[in-house]
């Protein structure tokens, strides 16, 4: 289902549709049946983000079993066929630090690597490329600042339409973000009406896009391939309408896409007024 303002224009004849040709499903890109874990990461802030996670679940499965155990061993130490005549001790100095020390130790260690990961995925100091992503409801704007202002909008394929282009259902889009791979990008994300959130799981990228303010992260993904997201914050009856599909190619394809990109999209403008489609054109991304 596609939501069309009456004061937006979406010009999309079938032969002016984007099509980028995936020739191979990219396994870490989307959800998989019975998927435990995260997605294969494939950026730096990512690969940080998983290792921070296992050391989490390291320090929540040794607190887990630590209780567990001393629950076992109160009930059955303290029992009342064990221990008919209970201790009145309602104060143990040792234990009272012991039980304030310790917790205390354990925020210290999660602490350290949570602030340096913070800092760390902030904001990239010099970006090699900066994007601007502007949600609405309920379709994306992507907006290439260091190439003229080049501008397009991005809205979700049917399941016909998906299906023919390659994509899961619910997370094909009709023109998907390019991006080349090794470089430092910053993102730029807002709103032009109601919260949004910019999530794409396999980049370790989830950010809000708040009207009226510009929030910042970065991403350098360093593996070929396509990665797919969607608004993960709830923006209305269509939320679960918003995909995101961002496609990582080597700088000679992306130079290629550029040039393409700025010819099927001239007539657009960086006020999202004017909406057209792009061109056809071939890039295989490979991530294996």
């Amino acid at each position: 289902m596609r939501i069309i303002d009456s004061h937006r224009l979406l010009i999309a004849p079938a032969g002016l549709l984007i099509v980028l040709d995936v020739s191979r499903p990219a396994k870490a890109a989307q959800p998989q049946p019975w998927q435990l874990n995260f997605q294969d990461m494939v950026t730096p802030v990512g690969d940080l983000v998983y290792d921070f996670h296992n050391l989490l679940l390291v320090v929540e499965f040794g607190i887990a079993i630590f209780v567990f155990a001393l629950l076992a061993y109160t009930c059955i130490r303290f029992r009342r066929s064990a221990n008919p005549n209970p201790s009145r001790t309602t104060h143990n100095t040792f234990i009272e630090i012991l039980w304030t020390a310790i917790p205390v130790l354990i925020l210290v260690v999660i602490a350290v690597p949570s602030f340096k990961l913070l800092y760390y995925m902030d904001k990239t100091a010099e970006p090699d490329l900066t994007l601007k992503v502007t949600a609405n409801q309920w379709y994306w704007d992507y907006e290439y600042p260091d190439q003229n202002g080049l501008v397009f909008s991005s809205n979700m394929l049917d399941d016909e339409e998906a299906k023919e282009a390659g994509d899961p259902r619910l997370l094909g889009v009709d023109n998907p973000l390019v991006v080349p791979v090794g470089k430092n990008i910053q993102v730029l994300v807002t709103s032009n009406d109601v919260m949004h959130s910019f999530f794409v799981p396999a980049l370790a990228v989830q950010i809000y896009g708040i009207a009226g303010r510009s929030n910042e992260t970065w991403m350098r993904i360093d593996k070929v391939g396509t990665y797919y997201g969607q608004c993960n914050q709830i923006c209305g009856v269509n939320h679960s309408f918003m995909p995101i599909k961002v496609i990582a190619v080597e700088q000679a394809e992306y130079d290629q896409w550029l040039v393409k990109a700025k010819e099927e999209f001239a007539l657009n403008s960086a006020s999202p007024k004017l909406k057209l489609a792009a061109a056809t054109i071939g890039l295989t991304p490979d991530i294996n």
